[in-house]
């Protein structure tokens, strides 16, 4: 069964007081909160098991690297991967997209193009500009209608033979809204032989993810934000597409063999992690995996989507108050302000002072503000320890912050 007050009881934050208030935490789309289960993952890896992993023969290091090894088979049966060794440990989703962006340079040249969308993170838009630079590729944007929806039309009109890549999130983190990523695949494969990126940041903390049955070439997302440390992520590429493409970095672990006259790279997924990882971080992120599918990956969405559709009925009941996506459909993120309140940063700071975690500001998402013609949102976002009594929390908290600022 699915018992809220149970799961809330494995986060020890949520105990803990703001500005002489309990904390009602609605930052998850930023970074979720960690179970104690992860905790003491985390706490017996440097206290039991600390060593550097794949290169001792001595005890700890056997253990350490059974033990990061063993979550990395989490990650692939997570995600549906084919093999484990699509599966890279990475900093997070940033460091994975910045990665596919370098090592696919060679595959560019002038006047190729690469397709993303208006309703993208920085993370999935600098990368790729910083590739135009390296290639003289060009940019094409999927734009959006009022509603934040991606206009598909436009994607039909752009993909051709120069198309390289196409690189989209499958959720908007300023927004919430769930992009049609198997539309968009399937246009792409029908149109071109580019490759395919999506940024799984806002998605593999709400739901399911079959990387195999999406047909992507490429899928990325961050640990911080499905109840793992920060500094852990994930990046999956298929295999003949990872054998294929040069390292990102160089160092130790991603040699084969090392010598002043040159040097032969090793097998996945080594060639894409130099140097020493973040051993206990990786474990807690199997760790992480654990705890979400203890719960169910379906139990976390639908207790999701109903406070979704809680808040946004609860908050639309204020007068003067924007939705934006409101029409679209979303996951885990309300986003909105309030008529006449010219900054969200007030609106932010008056909630925190009633221990109202909340995001404010442009989300990393300068375009998609720019497209509104605002400075920015307030921001709330959901996790599976959420209430809905929360909610009638940050719903008074709003009228007060209007009241306040009108």
């Amino acid at each position: 069964m699915f018992d809220i007050q149970e799961i809330r009881s494995q986060f020890s934050i949520l105990d803990r007081e703001v500005n002489g208030k309990p904390l009602v935490y609605l930052d998850n789309a930023a970074t979720s909160q960690k179970p104690n289960s992860v905790l003491e993952v985390c706490h017996a890896y440097y206290t039991e098991l600390n060593a550097n992993v794949h290169r001792g023969i001595h005890t700890l290091s056997q253990l350490a690297t059974e033990e990061m090894e063993l979550s990395r088979r989490k990650i692939q049966k997570f995600i549906n991967a084919e093999h484990d060794f699509e599966v890279i440990f990475t900093k997070g989703t940033t460091e994975g997209l910045n990665l596919i962006a370098y090592i696919l340079t060679q595959k560019l040249q002038k006047d190729d193009e690469i397709i993303i969308s208006y309703l993208e993170h920085h993370s999935n838009i600098v990368p790729w500009q910083m590739l135009c630079e390296r290639t003289g590729a060009k940019l094409r944007v999927i734009p959006i209608d009022e509603n934040g929806i991606l206009q598909l039309d436009y994607l039909d009109q752009f993909l051709s033979e120069k198309t390289k890549v196409v690189s989209v999130n499958q959720v908007s983190n300023a927004l919430g809204i769930v992009n049609p990523i198997e539309e968009i695949i399937a246009k792409t494969r029908k149109n071109s032989d580019a490759y395919i990126v999506i940024d799984g940041a806002q998605s593999a903390p709400h739901f399911s993810i079959d990387v195999q049955k999406l047909d992507c070439d490429f899928f990325v997302f961050s640990g911080h934000k499905m109840y793992a440390p920060m500094g852990t992520g994930i990046l999956y590429g298929k295999r003949e597409i990872l054998e294929a493409l040069p390292p990102f970095h160089g160092g130790g672990e991603m040699i084969a063999t090392c010598s002043f006259d040159g040097t032969t790279y090793a097998g996945l997924p080594f060639k894409y992690e130099a140097g020493t990882p973040n051993v206990g971080g990786n474990i807690a992120l199997g760790a992480a995996v654990d705890f979400m599918e203890r719960i169910g990956r379906q139990n976390i969405q639908n207790h999701e989507n109903a406070l979704l559709e809680y808040a946004q009925r609860q908050l639309l009941e204020i007068e003067g108050i924007k939705i934006y996506g409101e029409k679209a459909h979303r996951t885990g993120v309300v986003s909105f302000n309030l008529e006449g309140v010219g900054i969200s940063s007030d609106v932010g700071m008056i909630l925190d002072k009633m221990g109202i975690a909340v995001r404010t500001g442009h989300h990393c998402t300068q375009p998609i503000m720019n497209f509104f013609n605002i400075a920015g949102t307030v921001r709330a976002s959901f996790a599976v320890y959420n209430t809905f009594e929360e909610i009638d929390i940050l719903v008074e908290g709003v009228k007060k912050a209007q009241r306040m600022l009108s």
